[in-house]
C-alpha cells in the first residue's frame, strides 16, 4: 500500500506492526479517554503567565551520550515529574525517547523545546510571562502511574508557580499519551493547557483539549530546526489556541513543512523496511534498553 505524504502519519498502526514484527506478543493498549474537560483563560493572554511542560530530560553528563544523533538512552530517563528554573537557560536533551533518528538530530533544542520562542512571545507583550519553572513529565508506559503519580505531582508544581496556562511538548509517542492524560488532569483542576505535538493520531485517540499539530518527524514539536521564525510562529500558534478553543478535542494544524526528505513518513518505525537481521539486531537493542531503564526505576 502506498503512502500518502500529504497526510498525517498513523503512528499506532505502525508501531502496533513494528512491535508485532519484532516478536513482541500483546499489542499494546492506549489509554482512551471519554471525558476530555476544557479550562478556560481567566485573564487576556496578554496578562497570563505560561508554564512549559515538556518530556525532555536534564542532561547529566554522567548517563551517557545524550548530545545531537545519540542513539537510544535509557540511562538518561526520568521517573519524577519535576521542576526546574528556566535561568539559567536550561539544558534538556531528548535521547532517552523514541523521536524519528533518522530524520531528527536533536542539535537544535528550539525544535522540542520552546522556551526561547515564549520569551520572544513575552517580551513582545503576546503573553505577560513565562513561569520561573518548567515542568519534566515522564515518559512512562504505565498509565496507571501517569494518571495516580505523575499528573498529580505535575499539577501541584504548576500551582505551586501559580501559572495560569501551560503548552506542553512531547517527543515519542508514549509522550504524546502522557502529555494528553496530563492535559486533562490539569484542566479539570482548572489550568488550561494546550500541546504541541507530532503525533496527530495518538493525541486525538487519548483525547486532550487542544492540540497545536506540527506534521514534522517526532522531535521537532516545537517547529523546524535551526528556523527561528517557524518555531515562533509555532509558538504563537499554540498559545493562541488557549483563548481560540471553544471546545475540547481541538486540534489545529500548523502550515509549516519539513525542510528534510519528503518521505519521511515511511520510515518511523516500518517493519517492512528491515531485513531479518535488522529485526534481530533491533529486537535485541530495545530489550537492553529496557533492562537499563527497569534497573534506573528500581533505584528511584
Amino acid at each position: 500500500m502506498s503512502l500518502d505524504y500529504n497526510a498525517p502519519l498513523d503512528y499506532l498502526p505502525r508501531i502496533k506492526s513494528y512491535y508485532l514484527g519484532l516478536g513482541y506478543g500483546k499489542p499494546y493498549q492506549w489509554a482512551r479517554q471519554d471525558d476530555v474537560p476544557i479550562a478556560q483563560l481567566k485573564k487576556p493572554l496578554s496578562d497570563a503567565k505560561i508554564g512549559i511542560v515538556t518530556t525532555a530530560s536534564l542532561f547529566n553528563p554522567e548517563n551517557g551520550d545524550q548530545g545531537p544523533l545519540a542513539p537510544y538512552n535509557g540511562k538518561a530517563k526520568f521517573f519524577i515529574s519535576y521542576a526546574e528554573p528556566i535561568s539559567p537557560f536550561p539544558d534538556v536533551r531528548i535521547s532517552h525517547i523514541a523521536i524519528d533518528r533518522a530524520h531528527t538530530t536533536a542539535k537544535d533544542m528550539g525544535s522540542y523545546f520552546p522556551l526561547a520562542a515564549m520569551l520572544r512571545l513575552a517580551d513582545a507583550g503576546h503573553i505577560g510571562s513565562v513561569s520561573r519553572n518548567f515542568y519534566g513529565l515522564p515518559t512512562n508506559r504505565s498509565q496507571r502511574v501517569t494518571r495516580q503519580t505523575d499528573c498529580p505531582r505535575l499539577l501541584s508544581l504548576c500551582l505551586l508557580d501559580d501559572v495560569d496556562a501551560v503548552v506542553m511538548v512531547p517527543n515519542c509517542p508514549v509522550c504524546h499519551q502522557s502529555t494528553a492524560l496530563a492535559s486533562t488532569h490539569l484542566e479539570a483542576a482548572g489550568i488550561p493547557t494546550v500541546i504541541m505535538g507530532c503525533a496527530k493520531d495518538i493525541i486525538e485517540y487519548v483525547g486532550a483539549p487542544r492540540l497545536l499539530f506540527n506534521d514534522l518527524p517526532l522531535g521537532n514539536g516545537a517547529g523546524l530546526p535551526h528556523d527561528q521564525a517557524s518555531q515562533d510562529l509555532a509558538a504563537r500558534m499554540a498559545v493562541d489556541l488557549l483563548v481560540t478553543a471553544e471546545a475540547p478535542r481541538t486540534t489545529q494544524q500548523s502550515p509549516l513543512i519539513w525542510s528534510g526528505a519528503a518521505d519521511w513518513k515511511k520510515d518511523y518505525s516500518n517493519i517492512a523496511l528491515l531485513s531479518d537481521e535488522e529485526i534481530v539486531h533491533r529486537r535485541a537493542e530495545f530489550d537492553a534498553v529496557k533492562q537499563d531503564a527497569a534497573k534506573l526505576k528500581a533505584a528511584v
